[in-house]
């Protein structure tokens, strides 16, 4: 398993950007694909998107395709989430998570093994 450390939240307005940051231990990084999944009070955790070991697919929730983008840098252990023109609706912790194998199209939880602690994102109208 690797350990993550999720950075990169905090409050933006609306139609803002931010971009978090996922790090993570462990020589074994470019093994795993990571995800990125959010929670907002009283929901459950949604998939947000997901990329493959190699960074040659990559997977978006619905609500987020077009506005957001996943990338990933083996050399440096690090995955990102680029998200622009954020919304209200956005507001969550946002977890990355990292698995040996996820299905195509929509990751379930189940699919990753190891979850960081979450960061939060805030967006104020």
């Amino acid at each position: 398993q690797v350990q993550l450390v999720e950075s990169g939240g905090g409050l933006v307005q609306a139609g803002g950007s931010l971009r978090l940051s996922c790090a993570a231990s462990g020589r074994t990084f470019n093994s795993y694909a990571m995800g990125w999944f959010r929670q907002a009070p009283g929901k459950e955790r949604e998939f947000v998107a997901a990329i493959t070991w190699s960074g040659g697919n990559t997977y978006y929730a619905d609500s987020v395709k077009g506005r957001f983008t996943i990338s990933r840098d083996n050399a440096k252990n690090t995955v990102y989430l680029q998200m622009n023109s954020l919304k209200p609706e956005d507001t969550a912790v946002y977890y990355c998570a990292a698995g040996l194998k996820i299905r195509v199209g929509v990751p379930l939880p189940a699919d990753f093994g190891s979850w960081g602690q979450g960061t939060q994102v805030t967006v104020s109208s």
